[in-house]
């Protein structure tokens, strides 16, 4: 059996979130998914924009509240929301409440962040959602 905790794993920061690989090449070693944990701050936005030229993409929000952004379309997001992104559209998720948004994403086939392909300069268009 092949088990991890998060707390086990790495925590890196890059931009708009903390991130850890619990499903990859490094921990459970899956063959045909890859998955991570992470962390959004109140307020900020997951950057670049972003798709998965080979795959897709399921997300579902463990705690917090949000927004996913999907080719132009904004939609809130609350815990135990699921989004799936298909497979080269083009994504980004923000934090719109006032406590730590957490999500478990999961990728198939396995990726990381090698192979998305990033879109610099997409905005996130503002909302009336941030609390505050």
């Amino acid at each position: 059996m092949r088990l991890v905790h998060e707390s086990e794993v790495e925590e890196n920061r890059i931009p708009g979130r903390f991130i850890r690989w619990i499903a990859d090449e490094k921990t459970l070693q899956p063959r045909y998914l890859s998955s991570c944990v992470i962390r959004v701050m109140p307020g900020e936005t997951v950057q670049p924009a972003h798709s998965h030229p080979e795959g897709e993409e399921l997300i579902y929000i463990v705690s917090g509240e949000g927004e996913a952004w999907v080719e132009g379309e904004i939609r809130p997001m609350r815990a135990g929301t699921a989004v799936l992104f298909e497979q080269a559209q083009v994504h980004m998720i923000r934090n719109v409440g006032r406590q730590e948004m957490k999500v478990a994403c999961f990728f198939a086939p396995a990726t990381g962040l090698d192979n998305y392909k990033m879109y610099e300069n997409v905005p996130f268009e503002e909302t009336d959602s941030f609390q505050r």
